[in-house]
């Protein structure tokens, strides 16, 4: 499971609740100041999207070896990147590498503002790997006409003609993924997981014939293929050397091959190993045997997240996405968070779940707080900035789950922010003050909670299916919902003064309730266009928790919706209950994924996650409007570059940044471009 920033830059202090910080909690806004203007991380702005730069601190401290190492696991990862742009939809290297053609070999006026709208589309496409919007997964809608496209195909030479061509102009394929009630998710989804004439019936039918060797470990069936019909009959198409995508993974086995070469320690070693030999073969059970070995090895200064894995761009639930995350512990900032993991037990022997949903042993959190040295794919350049796996309940259960904060992605958001969106979004100056003391603590602690707790937490009951069978297309909603629930419940709790995590623990968690009902029923809305529907899992999952926690509250006047001089603003009157309410909210929701309650969790999204109060979400975009700061942000990644000898033996790894994001992004579809146009 992966979180991703909320508003990227503009609701950080409110909301790293799901992400983390590697800031120290000392630091003071004079020494943020300071870091500030030593490193610019500000590339540029277009539409609604900041790409920002990040570091890789103490990158000097690493040996030789381990530099290396990270540079073979960041190639690795980039050789991937393609499988990420033709997962999310089958024309999308034929219309990137046309839209790339015209941008590099263009002489005409680039003064015009058709050519600027052009320009913009390109990186809007770029940012969010293909034609479908990153976070709404609407189409994103060019403001050019498809005759001045013509004209710059014609001018440059460059062909796009046929469907790939209409569909950027045209009404179909609006939706990447459609998780819309009461339609046929599969067909209506135009991400790449499924061919023609899937259906919905079709994916659940094909894999209920399905049965695990150990059907107390099941397999990850779907989660490596793409299901197609070939003459009515079903069939995947899996992801492996000599299958689909089969070019680009021998890149990334090739890399990954010379990693193993430079491990750190041989269970490091024996693990690469595995995931070698997974994309050699595509084989499932190999997938979990590397799971279990990957997690197990927790010693060295540097991991990695590599192949197809989190599911949220299937509507169903099956399908991974191809991603990579090359990180370098952080060993102090790692440290002083340990002592949540080393908790873990009492967290869940105090929750508010029932008792047979508790487990009685929970094993194996391991918490780090990382830099990230490179990103690919679903992580790129939208970024998770907290990440737990892996993602198979059983190996959770059995053998224990790595959980981490990407530090200096955090740290790059926090110095590139502002408290403009803020002041303009809370009741009053107290709730202001609180934000601006103990935001950060605040996030980072959530962060840890809800990766390290919150995913760890609860278990199925015996014979209950994975939530993708039983829940489908909520079971991913309901599970960042749950985990949320988790931190946001011991997130008012004195345990954590006690542990020596705050010095305040009421303050704390005044901080971290007011930012997410805030987020929840307000500011995150500045991501929607007026009308629609919330379907973004996490989006959902923070909605549907402030409504309801609203609604059941008004009783009492938990929570006050005030209106003054024509704004809408939300204040916790009772944060006591508020924590009571969450509780509930939590015993309510472990409950449905533990027993596979269809129909309650069905009930609890469309109920409060999907529909949106018009009346305020015009008022927040109006009220938006004052603020420049783009509400998402992505990174470029550094550049790492192989010095080597004559006997082409590295001898160093040099760390440079990046001056343009198109630089990068035409660089990135030169030097990785290991798939055909269609696939």
């Amino acid at each position: 499971m992966k979180l991703k920033s909320v508003l990227g830059v503009v609701l950080l202090t409110t909301f790293l609740l799901s992400c983390g910080n590697d800031k120290k909690e000392k630091q003071t806004e004079l020494e943020i100041t300071k870091e500030k203007s030593a490193f610019n991380y500000n590339v540029e702005q277009f539409a609604d999207i900041k790409v920002l730069r990040y570091q890789i601190p103490d990158w000097e401290k690493l040996s030789l070896k381990e530099q290396t190492l990270v540079y073979y696991l960041t190639q690795a990862g980039l050789s991937g990147r393609d499988i990420m742009w033709d997962q999310n939809y089958r024309h999308n290297l034929k219309i990137r590498k046309a839209l790339e053609s015209i941008y590099t070999n263009y002489t005409g006026d680039r003064t015009l503002t058709d050519w600027k709208a052009f320009e913009i589309y390109l990186k809007r496409v770029w940012f969010s790997n293909g034609i479908h919007h990153h976070y709404s997964n609407d189409k994103i809608k060019p403001e050019f006409s498809s005759d001045y496209l013509k004209q710059l195909l014609a001018d440059t030479h460059t062909v796009l003609e046929g469907e790939a061509f209409d569909v950027i102009f045209n009404e179909e394929d609006t939706k990447k993924v459609n998780q819309a009630k009461g339609i046929d998710n599969v067909a209506r989804s135009a991400v790449n997981f499924y061919g023609p004439n899937v259906t919905n019936a079709d994916v659940v039918s094909f894999y209920k014939t399905k049965v695990s060797p150990n059907p107390k470990k099941p397999l990850s069936f779907g989660l490596n293929s793409q299901l197609i019909k070939e003459n009515g009959v079903l069939k995947e198409r899996v992801y492996k050397s000599g299958g689909l995508y089969g070019t680009a993974i021998d890149e990334i086995i090739k890399w990954l091959e010379l990693a193993k070469g430079v491990a750190e320690n041989e269970a490091q070693a024996n693990a690469l190993g595995l995931l070698i030999d997974y994309y050699k073969t595509g084989d499932l059970q190999t997938w979990d045997d590397y799971n279990v070995a990957w997690t197990r090895a927790t010693a060295g200064n540097i991991d990695y997240i590599n192949s197809f894995i989190e599911v949220y761009n299937d509507p169903l639930g099956y399908r991974g996405s191809y991603e990579s995350i090359v990180q370098i512990n952080d060993f102090d900032m790692s440290q002083k968070m340990k002592v949540v993991s080393d908790n873990a037990q009492w967290f869940e022997d105090k929750s508010t779940l029932m008792e047979a949903h508790k487990k009685k042993n929970v094993v194996g959190v391991t918490y780090k707080v990382v830099n990230v040295a490179g990103e690919a794919g679903d992580s790129s350049p939208s970024t998770p900035i907290g990440v737990n796996l892996p993602n198979a309940n059983w190996i959770r259960a059995a053998v224990g789950s790595k959980s981490v904060s990407l530090g200096n992605i955090t740290n790059a958001y926090s110095n590139a922010r502002n408290s403009g969106r803020l002041k303009e979004y809370v009741n009053d100056d107290e709730e202001f003050e609180l934000d601006e003391k103990y935001g950060r603590l605040a996030g980072k602690l959530h962060t840890a909670l809800h990766e390290v707790i919150g995913h760890a937490s609860g278990q199925l009951n015996p014979g209950v299916a994975e939530t993708k069978v039983t829940l489908k297309n909520y079971a991913s909603t309901l599970e960042e919902g749950r985990a949320d629930l988790v931190a946001l419940y011991y997130l008012y709790d004195s345990k954590l003064q006690d542990l020596g995590l705050v010095d305040n623990w009421e303050s704390v968690g005044k901080t971290a309730y007011n930012g997410y009902i805030r987020n929840g029923l307000m500011t995150q809305l500045i991501r929607l266009n007026l009308g629609d529907d919330v379907e973004e899992a996490h989006m959902r999952n923070r909605q549907w928790i402030s409504a309801w926690a609203f609604e059941k509250g008004q009783k009492d006047n938990v929570i006050e919706k005030i209106t003054r001089n024509g704004k809408t603003y939300f204040n916790i009157n009772d944060y006591a209950k508020l924590h009571e309410l969450f509780g509930q909210l939590l015993r309510e929701a472990q409950r449905i994924k533990s027993e596979g309650d269809y129909a309650a969790v069905e009930a609890l999204v469309e109920g409060y996650g999907v529909k949106v109060d018009q009346k305020i979400h015009a008022e927040v975009l109006e009220r938006n409007k004052q603020f420049t700061s783009a509400p998402y942000s992505g990174f470029v990644n550094p550049i790492l570059v192989a010095d080597k000898n004559e006997a082409a033996e590295i001898i160093a790894v040099k760390v440079n940044q990046p001056e343009t994001f198109s630089g990068q992004m035409l660089d990135y579809s030169k030097n990785y471009n290991f798939l055909p146009e269609v696939n």
